[in-house]
């Protein structure tokens, strides 16, 4: 016997997970490696943040999280070509 639930209709019923389709249920990690050093643009040297984007994180929901990765990763291609 089956230990996958069914419904009425013998038909595999999909078990929720406590995440799933909640987005803010897992917070986006913040990119930090540990090299903290802003530039003369006040840009962090290792992940690429702004100082204020470094400051605010734990403010950010994870919407603006990911904006602030996006734009972190678009001053890292700048600095490297190769990625």
């Amino acid at each position: 016997m089956s230990s996958t639930p069914v419904n009425s209709s013998n038909k595999s019923v999909r078990q929720s997970t406590p995440t799933s389709g909640n987005v803010e249920a897992v917070p986006v990690k913040s990119p930090c490696i540990s090299v903290c050093a802003l530039d003369v643009e006040g840009v962090c040297t290792g992940c690429f943040r702004t100082g204020d984007e470094i400051r605010l994180w734990g403010a950010y929901n994870n919407e603006e999280r990911l904006g602030v990765l996006k734009l972190a990763h678009e001053r890292e291609k700048k600095v490297n070509p190769f990625l």
